[in-house]
Parts: C-alpha cells; structure tokens; sequence
C-alpha cells in the first residue's frame, strides 16, 4: 500500500523522466498509469510506473519507468487457456536498466534488494543501454532494475497478461492500493 502522496509524487516523477526521455503521453495515459508497488509498501525499492499505450486481445506497447535503483521484482509470464505465455521485447529507451533472467550468473554484488535473495533467483545480468533490447520468451522468469539516473523502457507484448503473472515473491499483490 502506498499513499495518495506517494502516489502524487510518483506520477509527477514519472511524467517528468518521459519528457526528459522525449516521450509523449497524454493526460489520459498519466492519469491511468500504473503505480506499482506490488504489494510491498517499498515504492522506491521494489516497484514501477507503467504507462500503457495499446492494449488489445493480441498486443500491447507499454512505457515502464524505473526510478533511480527501483526493482521491477522477479516474475514470470506464465501460459494462459489457448496461449504459449506473453512474449516479451524490452527496448532501452532513456538511462540503464540491468535485466535479469535464466543464464550463467553474472549479478553484481549488492543488487538484490537487501534481504531478499531468495526471491530473486535468475542472475545473469544484461545491461540495457537506449535503442539497446532482449527478447524475454513465454515463461522466462526475470526482473528489472534501473541505474544510478533510473531508467525508461518500452515494454513490446503478445498480450496485456498481468493478472496471470507469477511472482516469485508470494507477498506480492499486482494490484496498488492507496491509502488516502
């Protein structure tokens, strides 16, 4: 749960880093985005801003920022009834963001945030630099964190999936409350 400031203050923040990243979003899509604390109460730590800018049965095109060390936590896109799981490009767009998934373990010391080593099992780190991306596969567990200056992504999909996603994390709650 977060609260209405924090809120406040995170779509200001994000609406701030779009500009900076020459990124235009209406005000309907700051006013819907998605300020994702995942349950977790630790907004600066462990959470995202998602601006969503198409979303249908077959494609969506998001923006996720990151602020400057934020965690998107580990989580996989799972197989739905008739689909193979959410396939994902992830592009670089303004700042760094070290994405982590299946590989050869090449994480840096002190990334995972602090007491949660557990919950963050894929450790091979690529580091995604503007107009750099990857490809994640349906069922790829994996999770973001941004730079030192945050980061601002484009999230390319087969499908707008999140109230299937599975999060490592079993504290984890897709959708923000807001307190008052």
């Amino acid at each position: 749960m977060i609260t209405r400031h924090e809120f406040e203050q995170a779509r200001n923040q994000t609406a701030a880093m779009l500009r900076k990243a020459g990124i235009v979003a209406t005000d309907r899509e700051i006013a819907d985005m998605d300020v994702a604390d995942f349950g977790l109460g630790r907004l600066s730590i462990e959470g995202a801003q998602i601006v969503t800018l198409v979303h249908t049965e077959r494609i969506a095109a998001r923006v996720i920022v990151l602020f400057p060390g934020q965690t998107l936590p580990e989580h996989r896109h799972p197989p739905g009834k008739s689909d193979p799981g959410k396939e994902e490009v992830v592009r670089g767009i303004w700042g760094t963001v070290r994405v982590y998934a299946d590989g050869q373990p090449s994480i840096a010391p002190g990334v995972i945030p602090p007491g949660k080593d557990a919950l963050y099992t894929v450790r091979h780190e690529t580091i995604l630099k503007p107009g750099e991306q990857i490809l994640l596969s349906p069922g790829d567990r994996h999770w973001f964190q941004a730079g030192k200056d945050g980061a601002v992504l484009y999230s390319f999909s087969t499908l707008l999936s999140d109230a299937i996603d599975e999060f490592t994390n079993p504290q984890v709650v897709r959708k923000t409350r807001i307190e008052g």
